[in-house]
């Protein structure tokens, strides 16, 4: 087991600067590669502090921004055009991505692809739901509207 410092928030680990263990692998294979976390040391204690002071500094003003974004996009019908077949099954699924985009070419502000959850894979036309995790405390479910698209 190896122990790390995130630097960013991790789904189903933790959140910045959070102290965690977690296999040799996982770690040296992908949270440090991409800049998720960084290996564990006593200097790094010091780091842990500040990078906690500073999402608690970010957290504050995020929460009510958060708030505000949630109630933008539970208020409107994401719609997002994919291929798809005759039967209306569609050539593949819908990505996190594309919910992601629709979102903001529609000007319902900005979401990060990774906080985007579909409770099963979405792969017909219709309508559907999925949860954004906009902040610690607050999560969005957003109405999603799949359409062929021409």
């Amino acid at each position: 087991m190896a122990k790390i410092i995130l630097t960013q928030e991790v789904a189903g680990l933790g959140s910045a600067g959070d102290v965690v263990e977690v296999r040799n692998g996982f770690a040296r294979n992908y949270l440090v590669p991409q800049g998720y976390a960084v290996n564990w040391t006593r200097g790094g204690e010091s780091q842990v502090a500040q990078i906690k002071q500073a999402r608690e500094a970010r957290e504050l003003k995020s929460v009510e921004e958060a708030q505000t974004l949630k109630q933008q996009l539970e208020g409107a019908l994401v719609k997002i055009a994919v291929k798809s077949g005759a039967e209306g099954r569609l050539f593949g699924s819908v990505r996190t991505a594309d919910v992601a985009e629709a979102v903001e070419a529609q000007g319902l502000g900005k979401i990060d692809k990774r906080k985007v959850v579909f409770p099963e894979q979405i792969k017909t036309i219709g309508t559907h739901e999925a949860t954004v995790r906009l902040h610690e405390d607050v999560t969005a479910t957003l109405k999603l509207q799949v359409i062929a698209k021409r």
